[in-house]
């Protein structure tokens, strides 16, 4: 086949603006938030999950239409999410089908409604792996963070319960002041649980987490350092997320780079699907770029504007747009959209991802390498 014809059949006649002349981006990691409905009240939540029910969540029938149209486009990693997944009364059903479907269902979950019986579900679903939060070491301050007295040991007894019942799992955690000089502890105290691996996860301001007070910048440079050397020196997968340029430190320490890809992936091989079926670039980035309730998921992934502009690196600002890291890094989109939007809550609550208020392409707002101009 021609790449003219292969153009044509994926793109649905239209040219698509890409890193490189003629690629063709293919989501790998499809996250859905099945539900907003959570029992916790976690401090930096970016959707802002309540208790209560929310209105026009896709039904099962949507969303096996939705995991019917993914397939369609490929065979993503799928990120059950939420608030809480469980809380979805056909989750296992929805988990099975993906998985039917070929593609790697995974969940992320608080961790405190697993159970014996759901985790054997969840296996049995073909669910892959559980991520499962956990912020602290020390039971109280998890609790504060979570939002829920008892939270932690839920947590823990959660973990327990995927390694009785042979679900795989691994460790989540969301740095912040309140827990930075604990970072180590949690992933030592993560490997003695039995993950498989651990993922460190750096605030963005949206939702909840708009109002926590982040890291400086200098701090988070350290903290990217360190938990790449952790990374390299035990026997077990650490790494950082939504911090691309983790990617230009690992490079600059001269580390394999194979395994971790790219470090912003957001409308490049990563999108969100919303509980109301809205399609934004990432979990954090809320700019609405299309339904499926409206449109395909393969018309959006391969003819929205947006989702095309992220893809050029051509369309970066500032240090950015000139940064010899950039093809590796493309900085964090969404930390510069939250930044320049003036930490506009239009992520939290009920409220649907809506249209444009920030700068996507602007620089990114915590990075404090200086680009080398040549």
């Amino acid at each position: 086949m021609k790449k003219e014809e292969l153009s044509s059949g994926f793109f649905l006649g239209k040219r698509m603006t890409s890193l490189e002349e003629g690629k063709i981006f293919v989501p790998t990691l499809v996250s859905w938030n099945v539900t907003l409905k959570c029992n916790l009240r976690c401090s930096h939540c970016y959707i802002d999950a309540q208790i209560r029910e929310a209105t026009g969540e896709l039904t099962t029938a949507e969303g096996k239409m939705l995991i019917d149209q993914i397939a369609e486009v490929s065979k993503p990693i799928l990120i059950l999410s939420g608030g809480e997944p469980l809380l979805r009364e056909d989750i296992f059903e929805l988990a099975r089908y993906g998985s039917e479907k070929g593609l790697k269902v995974t969940m992320g979950t608080n961790g405190t409604l697993v159970d014996d019986e759901s985790a054997r579900r969840l296996r049995d679903a073909g669910v892959r792996k559980v991520a499962i939060s956990l912020d602290s070491i020390s039971p109280e301050k998890h609790d504060i963070f979570r939002g829920l007295r008892g939270a932690w040991k839920a947590t823990i007894k959660g973990i327990d319960a995927c390694q009785r019942n042979g679900l795989d799992f691994q460790v989540n955690t969301t740095v912040t002041k309140q827990n930075f000089e604990e970072v180590d502890e949690i992933i030592s105290f993560a490997q003695r649980l039995g993950a498989s691996n651990f993922h460190l996860f750096f605030l963005v301001p949206t939702g909840r987490g708009e109002k926590l007070e982040d890291l400086t910048p200098v701090q988070y440079e350290e903290m990217l350092r360190k938990v790449i050397k952790e990374g390299a020196r035990r026997d077990f997968d650490v790494r950082p997320t939504c911090a691309p340029q983790f990617m230009r430190i690992a490079k600059q320490e001269m580390m394999n780079l194979e395994k971790w890809g790219r470090g912003c992936i957001a409308g490049i091989r990563y999108c969100r699907i919303y509980p109301t079926g809205d399609v934004t670039p990432c979990p954090y980035l809320p700019v609405k770029v299309g339904n499926i309730r409206e449109s395909s998921f393969k018309e959006i992934w391969f003819n929205s504007d947006v989702l095309n502009e992220l893809r050029d690196l051509s369309k970066l600002k500032g240090r950015c747009g000139i940064c010899e890291y950039k093809d590796i890094c493309g900085g964090c989109r969404a930390r510069a959209y939250g930044l320049t939007s003036n930490f506009i809550d239009i992520c939290g609550s009920l409220s649907p991802p809506s249209e444009i208020k920030g700068d996507y392409l602007a620089e990114e707002p915590w990075c404090i390498y200086q680009p080398r101009i040549t």
